[in-house]
């Protein structure tokens, strides 16, 4: 992707070719979108800090906990 957040001619030329006009057209507008979001995501961020001490690592054990639980 460019600077802009949009597919380069060649990107969107290769998704017109390959899935035709209209579907590349939506890919790449559905792409253009979503690095947009991504972009305001990043400047809006906002760092979480723990209210109580320690709890963190509380969830942290719960997590692993479950994760241990867990079947695949």
């Amino acid at each position: 992707m460019n600077n802009n957040l949009g597919l380069s001619y060649n990107a969107r030329k290769a998704l017109s070719v390959h899935v035709g006009e209209a579907a590349g057209q939506e890919i790449a507008n559905l792409i253009q979108r979503m690095a947009a979001q991504i972009e305001e995501l990043k400047r809006s961020k906002v760092n979480v800090t723990p209210v109580v001490p320690g709890a963190r690592v509380d969830t942290d054990k719960h997590l692993s906990a479950t994760l241990d639980s867990e079947t695949f």
